[in-house]
């Protein structure tokens, strides 16, 4: 047995539904962002730079581009013979199998794992988050306050708070109430679904309640250890931090991104994200192209104009065509003579010639309104859009289409279109 202060399980098996066709057949914490990098290596870089060398991934749901991009966890620094990065996916046991069913289910079916480590604390971690913490001085704060439970939180809009698990703290932090999701909060004060535990707690709560169904951290390990009389401590946190759960904050992260002081900075020397990212040659830029404020990664060749956007590696934008305010991931083919407005293309796919999409009149997509709003064209990875067609918005389409699926040549704004085998 190997003895470690402090491990992390970071929670990566989401399916992502509030993102739609982006995450059709890949888990949300493998969806691009910021140009180069996937949602999942914002927490395990902070992992690394905060010490942490021993982290548990704990995948579910379409897991090969997650397993595939953590690999044995190089970017990282996380590729150790004692420790390291430990990709956990459900198994069969001798006496049944049974996928994750909640959060804290997910961890009980890793027991062994946990204890094969010997640690003092368990800190755990969402796999779909974008920010920047020191784990540490959250540690430290646990520490000093001999707590059982250490919950990061912060301030949230009033409005907001019905959306987070949320805490009541006395002038010591430490939580007098601890409600999930209430229709009506007694505080702005919310958990952001980071956890540090003592050991011994965290495992005798997992045990108690391992019969419970789809056994969650926010609706039952926290209320029991409430309700038992354990120490929980809310150490408030004031930095950036964005849930990239649903299609238009996934959109406004990344446009920060391209602030002139952007709110979450990706260039800082002392805190490095990390990510595993091919080998590609420099980006180029043509002549007559115009760019400006823009992230672009390396292999990309723009001839046309880009404005306000967030372009991944390996696109082209073909002569004559305009982007704005959009993200294409990497290995986006946009062909000649197109406009594409406030659009979110994912990754591999080919847009023919004489292509405009975000056109029109802002209308509520008829299929998934919560979902596809916010005036957003979104378009899943490996489709194909045929030339000279017109894409409006609150828009959605997933896999190849032909010139035959466009009535008079036009998806009118709030329609979708995904073909046979694709999901919404």
């Amino acid at each position: 047995m190997y003895k470690k202060e402090m491990i992390a399980m970071l929670l990566a098996g989401g399916q992502g539904s509030r993102l739609g066709v982006l995450t059709s057949k890949v888990a949300k914490p493998a969806v691009a962002f910021g140009g180069k990098y996937r949602i999942i290596d914002f927490p395990l870089s902070n992992c690394i730079n905060s010490g942490i060398d021993t982290v548990g991934v704990l995948t579910q749901y379409q897991p090969l581009r997650l397993n595939t991009h953590i690999g044995i966890g190089i970017p990282w620094d996380l590729d150790r013979n004692v420790g390291g990065v430990s990709v956990l996916p459900p198994y069969e046991k001798s006496t049944n199998s049974e996928w994750y069913t909640g959060t804290a289910n997910a961890i009980y079916q890793n027991l062994n794992y946990i204890e094969t480590y010997n640690p003092d604390y368990v800190l755990i971690l969402s796999g779909d988050h974008i920010y920047k913490m020191d784990y540490e001085v959250m540690l430290d704060f646990h520490k000093a306050n001999n707590a059982d439970v250490t919950i990061a939180a912060m301030p949230v809009p009033m409005e907001e708070a019905s959306r987070f698990g949320i805490v009541v703290t006395d002038q010591d932090s430490r939580i007098k109430e601890f409600e999930e999701k209430p229709e009506k909060p007694s505080s702005n004060l919310a958990s952001m679904g980071i956890y540090i535990f003592s050991w011994p707690v965290l495992k005798e709560a997992l045990i108690k309640l391992k019969d419970q169904p789809n056994c969650d951290f926010g609706k039952h390990i926290i209320p029991y250890c409430h309700e038992k009389g354990d120490r929980l401590f809310a150490y408030e946190y004031n930095g950036y931090w964005k849930d990239v759960g649903t299609l238009s904050s996934y959109w406004e992260a990344n446009m920060e991104l391209i602030d002139i002081i952007p709110e979450f900075n990706l260039y800082e020397e002392f805190w490095k994200i990390y990510t595993n990212s091919a080998n590609l040659p420099p980006q180029y830029i043509a002549e007559n192209a115009v760019v400006d404020r823009c992230i672009i990664a390396n292999g990309t060749e723009i001839y046309g104009e880009v404005h306000s956007s967030v372009l991944g590696g390996s696109v082209t934008v073909g002569k004559g065509s305009v982007v704005r305010d959009s993200i294409i991931m990497q290995g986006v083919t946009i062909g000649e003579n197109c406009v594409i407005e406030k659009a979110i293309v994912a990754e591999d796919t080919v847009i023919g010639n004489d292509v405009s999409i975000g056109i029109g009149s802002e209308v509520p997509n008829k299929m998934k309104p919560n979902i596809y709003s916010g005036g957003l064209a979104t378009i899943g990875e490996n489709s194909v859009i045929p030339g000279g067609v017109q894409i409006g918005k609150n828009t959605a389409i997933s896999g190849v289409t032909s010139s035959e699926d466009y009535i008079d040549g036009v998806l009118a704004s709030g329609e979708t279109l995904i073909k046979a085998g694709d999901r919404v």
